[in-house]
């Protein structure tokens, strides 16, 4: 009944915005504007013919849920997102280290048969690669301590979907971080 209503306004709309457009000149009637204004009534219109179907109730508690799972769905991408950035970062750290012991035992080899100025480019080499080290190392630790923050948010929204009612199949991104971060603690070794 409520569709015929609407059908019957959105038609008594129709005829009377014609007998306006009549009354405007062609060339203001044809402009974009107005065929875009046109256009979206005609959209609008049809539209409010068609009844929506709701899926579920817009409860507190189905919004809560919702809710809880776009939480669960947002910590788990930024966890993924901080174990891939802590494991690029140590990564980047073991490199560097490997670097600094290469450039190391090169200058031990090489220890007796060095003029002055070359034992002192090395030193400068070597001195600016442990610069390296530290500026990595302190960048694996930031990431490190943003992915600690991530699996405690991700532990807070497995918690938060669970009491809200959300029925998560298994939350394994936490055990498999965990283990990535251990397998990228024993590559920097």
């Amino acid at each position: 009944m409520a569709a015929i209503w609407r059908r019957s306004l959105y038609l008594n709309f129709l005829r009377n915005s014609s007998r306006y457009l009549s009354w405007i000149k062609p060339a203001v009637r044809k402009s974009p504007r107005w065929t875009s204004v046109l256009s979206s009534l005609a959209v609008g219109g049809s539209l409010c013919a068609v009844p929506f179907k709701q899926v579920e109730n817009l409860s507190h508690d189905s919004l809560v849920r919702r809710a809880a799972s776009l939480v669960t769905d947002s910590s788990s991408t930024f966890l993924s997102q901080a174990t891939l950035a802590l494991t690029d970062a140590l990564t980047e750290y073991a490199k560097a280290v490997h670097t600094l012991i290469a450039l190391q035992r090169q200058y031990l080899a090489s220890l007796g048969k060095l003029s002055p100025t070359e034992e002192d480019t090395i030193w400068q080499v070597i001195i600016s690669q442990r610069a390296e080290v530290a500026h990595k190392q302190e960048e694996q630790k930031r990431f490190e301590l943003i992915w600690a923050t991530a699996v405690r948010l991700c532990e807070a929204a497995a918690e938060a979907a669970y009491t809200s009612g959300v029925r998560l199949k298994v939350f394994l991104p936490i055990q498999f971080h965990r283990s990535g971060r251990q397998m990228g603690r024993v590559l920097s070794l």
